[in-house]
């Protein structure tokens, strides 16, 4: 019955594109996609009641209701309900990626990565959240976005219990207790979690920045990367500790800093028996133990324990100075100068309040403003908190 109709409905639609036109026939197809903005799903599975807004796709779940995945890839022994759904998966495998940017050359696995990609080129975000105005270029990560304001986390560890809003941030969590990385980088062997993680850390081969600060000029591999050194300029820190009041630029900090609240030190060095509250603070005591210095200056040839350390190190061959005061506008090479030197604002500002406390508020008439004595404080340079 269903084959009956469908074969009349292709015979119509042929009929239409020869009886109407070209012109009404592009609308005919516009009208059919218009059907996706409306949400309007007038085919409907008989048996299980679920909708579709194509008679195609009706026809296609028909074939493999739920819980059918006839289509299973012989390299790693994954599932699929269709055909193309395995074809477009080998290719993780195959490493083939059939679908090319013709603005900078990138290439995808999926004509629908390809296609979320470009607008990144073109700027446009044609998908908003109704309840906060968001905007986002593609239509599933605006369902996503959209649990944030539902709060509902569907998505259950079996394992801890601990719940997520996505079923691919479960599934990068089940990891941990597995152990298991399937992803990894042909170049340096480095394994992942997550697909979307090797091919952020391939950047790094291919030296890819794409990311640049209108502010400075400074590219970055990762947009968060760039969200976050945006902040240097803005002096923005978002994210406080309820427990102490201290702010931080990122999410990542202000977890990394509540853990001194708990006192709690997960990583521990086999060696010694040390502990430590970061992963990457063990990662860099234990090259105490090893003597290894991985992080080498193109520049000079000085190797350091820390990646940190290296970046901080360049500053001295580039002459940068991201670090600025908001306070007075002096610029610095390392974060730890810009604390050193906002403390001279502090100090200037509590002797402030301390003789306009005692002395009452400076008279208009008075030679010297309130703050004499203390503006050659407030002029330290970068050289100078580099050497204190």
């Amino acid at each position: 019955m269903i084959g009956q109709y469908l074969s009349q409905e292709r015979d119509r639609l042929f009929e239409s594109q020869v009886l109407i036109g070209d012109d009404k026939w592009e609308n005919k197809k516009k009208g059919d996609h218009d059907i996706i903005h409306t949400v309007d799903k007038p085919y409907q599975h008989l048996e299980y009641g679920e909708s579709f807004s194509q008679s195609s796709h009706s026809t296609s779940h028909q074939r493999n209701p739920i819980g059918n995945k006839p289509y299973q890839c012989l390299e790693c022994g994954k599932s699929f309900s269709r055909r193309e759904s395995l074809t477009s998966h080998q290719r993780l495998h195959t490493g083939e990626k059939p679908y090319h940017c013709l603005e900078c050359g990138k290439r995808f696995i999926r004509k629908r990565s390809l296609t979320s990609h470009q607008t990144t080129h073109t700027g446009e975000k044609p998908y908003q959240c109704l309840e906060c105005g968001k905007c986002f270029n593609i239509h599933t990560n605006v369902r996503r976005h959209q649990v944030i304001h539902s709060g509902e986390k569907p998505y259950q560890c079996l394992e801890c219990g601990k719940s997520f809003n996505k079923s691919s941030n479960l599934t990068s969590h089940q990891s941990i207790h597995s152990g298991e990385k399937p992803y990894q980088c042909l170049e340096c062997g480095k394994s992942f979690g997550r697909n979307s993680h090797l091919t952020s850390h391939q950047r790094i081969h291919r030296q890819e920045k794409p990311y640049q600060c209108l502010e400075c000029g400074k590219s970055f591999p990762w947009k968060e990367s760039l969200t976050y050194h945006q902040r240097i300029h803005t002096g923005e820190k978002p994210y406080q500790c309820l427990e102490c009041g201290k702010t931080f630029t990122t999410s990542a900090n202000i977890r990394r800093h509540q853990s001194i609240h708990r006192g709690e030190k997960p990583f521990q060095c086999q060696e010694c028996g040390k502990s430590f509250s970061r992963r990457e603070s063990l990662t860099s005591h234990q090259s105490i133990h090893t003597g290894q210095k991985p992080y080498q200056c193109l520049e000079c040839g000085k190797s350091f324990s820390r990646n940190s350390h290296l970046t901080s190190h360049q500053s001295i061959h580039t002459g940068e100075k991201p670090y600025q005061c908001p306070e007075c506008g002096n610029r610095f090479s390392r974060r730890a100068n810009l604390a050193t030197h906002q403390k001279i604002h502090s100090r200037e500002n509590d002797r402030i309040v301390e003789l306009q406390s005692s002395k009452g508020p400076c008279e208009s008439s008075s030679p010297t403003p309130c703050n004499a004595g203390i503006s050659a404080e407030a002029s330290v340079t970068d050289d100078q908190t580099t050497s204190a």
